[in-house]
């Protein structure tokens, strides 16, 4: 059995390749190649964390797996990820476990990857300006992944704490440099979203995160943060306004998101709005962006197959470089 550690995992994977395997997993999904029950949400006993279970079997590379990851706020004051994470494979053949990667650096990099999937799909080829909500653990990587797909002069951040925006700009402009891109701290939302050419949130806001109406003709927006359907960072007014509307997974999403589910609630909103998902998209069964002035959005919730088809990415290419710990058990 092969043991991957986060150091590991980053010394050798890039965003480029975790963007290339969420587009595979994304294409073995929408050919019905993969098996995903819906994700297992048990809350603790004082609600103060959420322990959820994420199975798949991935046809096509006859392996299966299971991501155990939890959400506890309070791991923040403790120092230690507020999302931390595991994965591990098995072999479609034999039923063995073939490997446990560490799951927090891989959910950060197959996550931050469908955005840069769905930006690299959807967002004009010329959009320059960014503007990314939240600066959580999950953050940096969708920084990378935006500035992997897009030639971007400047990226604005924004978060309800601007002390946090501060530190992030401090520790991610080194990231940034290399792309020649400049971290600007946006003082509001409204700020934040001014004539940008794409729109990242990745935040668990109850309530959406800027208003729809100062979006601008053109921009992509790519909604990743909510993930229960109390959570909710895109506003209705912009899922009226967008010309095409995409998911990763729709029965996740459509079970999951509350950007869509409240609005659904309320009548304000029409499952018949969603476009397609990612893999039709990249299979050609539909169309996406067919003029630069449509609005675009992307609604991710995350699905078990995208951390199986990249665990196992990792893996491949952690064997050809003779990297990892091999134990018996």
């Amino acid at each position: 059995m092969l043991f991957l550690s986060r150091e590991q995992i980053l010394s050798f994977f890039t965003m480029r390749d975790a963007i290339e395997a969420d587009k595979k997993a994304f294409v073995l999904h929408t050919e019905g190649r993969a098996r995903v029950p819906l994700r297992i949400n048990l809350d603790t006993e004082d609600k103060s964390g959420q322990c959820m279970f994420m199975p798949a079997y991935v046809g096509g590379l006859n392996m299966a797996g299971v991501k155990m990851v939890s959400f506890f706020p309070g791991n923040a004051e403790k120092g230690i990820p507020v999302v931390p994470a595991t994965v591990a494979l098995i072999d479609g053949a034999t039923g063995l476990v073939t490997a446990i990667v560490e799951g927090t650096t891989l959910t950060q990099l197959r996550t931050a990857a469908i955005s840069g999937s769905a930006t690299e799909l959807l967002s004009n080829p010329d959009s320059r300006v960014a503007a990314l909500f939240g600066t959580g653990g999950q953050a940096s990587a969708q920084l990378e992944a935006l500035m992997t797909v897009r030639p971007l002069r400047e990226i604005r951040i924004f978060d309800v704490d601007p002390e946090r925006v501060r530190k992030f700009v401090t520790k991610n402009q080194p990231l940034a440099d290399r792309f020649g891109t400049v971290l600007v701290g946006a003082k509001s939302s409204d700020e934040a979203v001014e004539d940008a050419d794409i729109v990242t949130t990745v935040t668990t806001s109850p309530k959406p995160v800027f208003d729809g109406n100062r979006i601008k003709p053109g921009c992509h927006i790519n909604g990743v943060g909510s993930y229960t359907p109390s959570m909710r960072e895109i506003p209705v007014e912009l899922l009226r306004r967008a010309s095409r509307i995409f998911v990763d997974n729709r029965e996740a999403v459509l079970a999951e998101a509350g950007d869509f589910i409240i609005p659904m609630g309320e009548g304000l909103f029409s499952s018949d709005r969603i476009a397609g998902e990612l893999g039709e998209l990249i299979l050609g069964r539909v169309g996406g962006r067919t003029a630069p002035d449509e609005i675009t959005v992307m609604k991710t919730v995350g699905f078990a197959t995208l951390d199986v088809v990249a665990a196992a990415a990792v893996v491949e290419k952690a064997k050809a470089l003779g990297i990892g710990t091999d134990v018996a058990l």
